[in-house]
């Protein structure tokens, strides 16, 4: 595999959008052309060597190239939109929409990584050794289409309403999470490590969500099945069971499990 080491040098006075940021769009292409790829800074076209240094040459291939960006990028979205394959490894903090739409490859944020990372994601992994934002691999607002397919693993801690219409695929915080993970769930399974806050699991429809820790709230529109032991695999210990949410009609298939040494059946 060939690698590019992008290095940030200006620091735009309003977020950058730089989808142009992919294996796929790098591949066979001359160091000076990819320093000609367009990028924006609000509604004005630049160039992407205006803001990045760059070493190395790409593959011939996705899949043979690899991009390290050197660097904290939170001001840069689209960070690995739609890649297909190869790597992009961010020695920092990555901005919104990092991985949005991705259908192959791996990207791994050494930081910490904005709203939106995996948004809409097909295919592909997703490693934040830092927190995430709201929205881990959910849809953009108007949209209900989530993650489909893929796995995300965040390190640390996550915001609100991730996986929102997701799918398929998979997501791990090992930390906690916000409130109302896995709204509008359609199918895929998402593990909690930590604990997170109130509704999760609101208006799902199928798909599994496992909580390692507390839970704040459940919704009483989910119906107590019993407790089941080692639910999914790489879950061990007993848990309380909620089938849901019958808000969407008698059919739901969603699956809830909460940790039941540390989470009480609601009455």
């Amino acid at each position: 595999m060939r690698e590019v080491i992008l290095t940030p040098k200006e620091r735009p006075d309003v977020p950058l959008e730089a989808e142009v940021i992919t294996p796929d769009e790098f591949a066979g292409r001359d160091p000076e052309e990819i320093l000609e790829l367009t990028v924006y800074e609000g509604n004005r076209e630049r160039e992407l060597g205006d803001f990045f240094d760059l070493e190395g040459r790409p593959g011939d291939s996705a899949d043979e190239t690899r991009i390290v960006i050197d660097g904290d990028v939170d001001h840069v979205k689209l960070i690995g939109h739609e890649m297909s394959g190869g790597e992009i490894i961010v020695e920092g903090d990555v901005g919104r929409h990092a991985g949005a739409q991705m259908e192959g490859g791996r990207l791994v944020v050494k930081g910490d990584a904005d709203d939106w990372v995996g948004r809409e994601m097909k295919g592909g992994e997703i490693i934040v050794k830092g927190d995430a934002g709201n929205y881990v691999g959910a849809t953009y607002r108007g949209e209900w289409r989530g993650m489909s397919g893929g796995r995300i693993v965040v390190k640390g801690d996550a915001g609100d309403e991730i996986g929102e219409w997701m799918s398929d695929g998979e997501i791990v915080i090992e930390g906690d999470a916000g409130i109302m993970i896995g709204i509008h769930m359609q199918g895929g399974q998402i593990i909690v490590r930590g604990s997170c806050g109130v509704r999760p699991g609101a208006e799902m429809e199928a798909g599994t969500i496992v909580v390692q820790g507390r839970v704040e709230d459940i919704l009483p529109t989910f119906k107590y099945q019993g407790t089941e032991r080692d639910p999914v695999d790489g879950v061990s210990g007993e848990f309380h069971l909620f089938k849901g949410d019958y808000s969407n009609g008698p059919d739901v298939k969603g699956k809830l499990y909460v940790d039941a040494a540390l989470n009480d059946v609601p009455e």
